[in-house]
């Protein structure tokens, strides 16, 4: 087993950060074309009303105004709906109730923000101030905007076909034998916890920008996306533009976590306009928009129960969810409360019997898809609080229990009560290595400390496990070849900040023996085609890495005629091993390197070695211990972080220094859940968490610098033996924080509490239980 410590020097640069640090990062917004066009969309101010009327002859009469389009007009160009991507069966095996949002407003709105209409103009100001000029006239609905009271007999319907605002009841597990085994239990808990709805907030925000040729047919869309393949078959399909017509391009991206995964009604509108005007159109949606239309994410109520039995082993855990999904379907909303929520809620541990139950509800506000981790935080971060309640409620150690619990080593490939197949994981192991960092044992006295300072302390960590993503492409594949020197990689998977370039350098540089230096990685729209999977679900690395590990074993097989040359023996005497070539016709010393045969026969090359490697790459199971320990100011409630520390397994370690800045970005992201933001309504579903005045942001002095240790656990369920990281920092800090919430506030008897943990709502409780001080 290989540990690593990442260390704060390092020698690596990420080959992304000298033109992004330089400001000549190319995004989305940076195209601008002559003779372009501006849209403005114009938004539903109310959360569910009929449209009664809408006019629009002064928006059309508006100095500058091009077009002004309504839910007819693009329908009679073609468009579809924005497409609900997943869906699964309900627990009686019927269709899942599917409503799409329409690209604009058919005859009611069911959110603040939703498109009604659009404007183009040939000034930005003037497509602004022409949709002030709309007149709407609305026959407002009460609003549903609280998940818990949607499927209540007096709640108002959104959907016709969808009785009680649910979209799905799904299950998972052997509802049965997890009764039974509460009937046999010693002791059962129960715990209830809400993971908020929460903003993406990118720093980039969301922009398109098409133009169209004419002449060749062909139409451009550049847009922040997280993958080629899916962008544009989405955008065929919702646009009713042959797929062949569509070119998608996408450099620079500032940032995802998930919302550029799905596309948006804006890509349709500007695709077809500029189709339609033959000129470049072009919309960048102000921050203000993005609060209220970006998909948000989380917004799941997780009610979990446990059976333990007399020795203290876990007998059975019963999960029942309560699914926000926003106004439509949309996307992989459906994914998010079905699969990803019960595909590893056993967590690490050894459950004889699991049954998991989601119920996915329409409210009035933002529809929901992926956010970093998309429902698998929410779950591990469910299973760990309840193991924690568990242990204070029946006098468990909560180190002892764990260890008590966890799936052994020998137990590998390990199949859960319901299903899912774990390759492998050492997770006391890492329990340890973590309780060891965070000084376990001596924390009490640190609390001691803490107390006479009037301070509250606690200390808190989990033992997670989560799935990466599956892929939806049969296989990833990369195009490579040398030219004039340097190394050429061609690929569909698009990055966001991940540092997608320094990453699949490193794969090369260490399989081939070529710097990294001189590999260049550019994503979307290669000159052969290729497949592959977009950006998500912490697989990217692994996946397309896999697939150059591949092209490097081609490459070598095409090099070694050249390698023979070189050593003047014939290609049968010729040993091929990590980017080194051996002559074994004799004593196996005589060697030469790729870089050395590139050098050679490659300088005046423009596609020498040209290879398409390929790899079929699916979930794996990262996993790690987090510990964090914080202290609150009782006067004020403000809460410090003060350490974090965090071993992941995450399989084969390609770049530490790119794995260090996940964790912390991961982490960091999640302190930002539990002590800051939240997703706010009013009754009638109105945004009130609307601009950065309202809604909190993570700050990156907002606690102290993580210090991240890898276990390198190699899986063989792909080539590179990684599993992924992007998500970890996510899902081990939320049931880290607040487990070390809750055994701050401990001494107080406070046994739950939902992020986030504002100063407010701590101190706010801290006087709630002043009574109960048992210090």
């Amino acid at each position: 087993m290989n540990i690593q410590i990442s260390q704060r020097n390092s020698s690596e640069i990420r080959k992304e950060d000298d033109r992004l640090l330089r400001g000549v990062g190319k995004f989305s917004g940076d195209y601008q074309y002559e003779g372009q066009l501006y849209a403005v969309v114009i938004r539903s101010t109310v959360a569910h009303a009929r449209i009664v009327h809408m006019d629009l002859d002064a928006v059309r009469d508006a100095q500058g105004v091009q077009i002004v389009w309504t839910h007819k007009d693009i329908t009679a160009r073609g468009a579809g709906d924005m497409p609900n991507i997943v869906s699964f069966k309900d627990v009686n095996g019927e269709e899942q109730r599917v409503n799409e949002q329409p690209v604009l407003a058919r005859d009611k709105v069911f959110y603040v923000g939703q498109p009604v209409a659009v404007v183009i103009a040939s000034t930005r100001q003037q497509a602004s101030d022409a949709a002030e000029l709309a007149f709407i006239e609305y026959e407002e609905f009460d609003a549903v905007v609280d998940v818990l009271k949607a499927g209540d007999a007096g709640a108002v319907q959104l959907h016709d076909n969808a009785p009680n605002n649910l979209s799905l009841h799904f299950s998972s597990g052997d509802e049965q034998k997890v009764s039974e085994a509460f009937d046999q239990a010693s002791y059962v808990s129960k715990l209830v916890v809400n993971s908020q709805r929460l903003m993406g907030v990118p720093m980039e925000p969301r922009t398109v920008v098409a133009r169209h040729d004419s002449e060749t047919g062909i139409s451009t869309l550049h847009a922040p996306n997280q993958g080629l393949q899916a962008s544009k078959a989405n955008l065929a399909k919702i646009s009713g533009v042959p797929i062949e017509q569509l070119h998608v391009e996408c450099h620079d991206v500032g940032g995802s976590f998930g919302i550029r995964s799905s596309l948006y009604p804006e890509h349709i509108i500007c695709l077809l306009a500029a189709r339609e005007l033959n000129s470049p159109v072009r919309w960048v949606g102000s921050r203000s928009e993005s609060f209220m239309s970006d998909v948000h994410g989380r917004g799941i109520v997780l009610e979990g129960n446990i059976a333990i039995d007399e020795n203290g082993k876990i007998l059975a855990i019963r999960f029942s969810n309560t699914v926000d999904i926003g106004a439509f379907n949309y996307a992989m909303s459906t994914h998010i409360g079905a699969r990803n929520l019960s595909l590893t809620f056993g967590g690490v541990y050894q459950v004889p019997h699991l049954f998991m139950e989601s119920h996915l509800y329409y409210t009035n506000m933002t529809p929901m898809s992926p956010y970093r981790g998309a429902g698998r935080p929410d779950i591990a971060y469910a299973i760990e609080r309840l193991i924690d309640h568990t242990c204070r409620e029946h006098g468990f150690d909560p180190v002892a229990f764990r260890r008590n619990n966890f799936i052994p080593t020998d137990a590998f490939p390990y199949t859960t009560a319901n299903g899912t197949v774990y390759d492998l994981c050492r997770s006391e192991e890492l329990m340890n290595r973590a309780l060891e960092l965070g000084q376990w044992e001596g924390f009490e006295a640190r609390r001691a400390e803490a107390r006479r300072r009037g301070k509250l302390r606690g200390l808190g960590f989990s033992t997670f496990l989560e799935a990466s993503g599956p892929g939806g492409a049969p296989c990833d594949q990369v195009l490579g070849y040398f030219s004039h020197g340097r190394l050429q990689l061609r690929g569909v998977t698009g990055p966001s900040g991940q540092g997608h370039e320094t990453t699949y350098a490193l794969v090369v540089e260490q399989e081939l023996g070529i710097p990294a230096s001189i590999v260049d990685y550019q994503p979307g729209n290669p000159p052969v085609a290729l497949t592959g999977n977009a950006t998500g679900g912490s697989r990217s690395a692994y996946g397309l890495g896999s697939a150059i590990k591949d092209l490097a074993q081609r490459m070598m097989d095409d090099a070694c005629p050249f390698a023979a040359d070189l050593l003047g023996v014939s290609v049968q005497d010729v040993r091929a091993e990590g980017g080194v070539f051996f002559d074994m016709s004799g004593d196996g010393t005589s060697r030469v390197t790729l870089h050395d045969i590139v050098e050679r026969f490659g300088r005046d090359q423009e596609d020498f070695l040209k290879q398409v490697g390929e790899a079929s790459s699916f979930a794996t199971f990262p996993n790690g211990c987090h510990i964090a320990e914080l202290e609150i100011d009782p006067e004020t409630g403000i809460t410090e972080v003060i350490a974090y520390h965090a071993v992941d397994d995450i399989g084969r370690v390609i770049s530490p220094v790119m794995v260090r800045g996940q964790v912390h970005g991961g982490v960091l992201q999640g302190w930002g859940q539990a002590f800051c933001e939240q997703v706010v309504y009013d009754d009638h579903g109105q945004l009130l968490t609307g601009s950065f005045m309202d809604y909190a942001m993570p700050r990156a002095d907002a606690m102290v610098e993580p210090l991240n240790v890898t276990v390198e656990v190699v899986t063989e369920l792909n080539k590179l033996g990684s599993k992924g990281i992007g998500e970890s920092g996510c899902t081990g800090s939320l049931p880290a924080f607040a487990n070390a919430m809750i055994d701050a506030l401990s001494p107080f008897g406070v046994r739950a509490l939902d992020m986030p943990f504002t100063p407010q709502k701590v101190w706010q409780t801290i006087q709630d239980h002043a009574g109960n001080n048992a210090n």
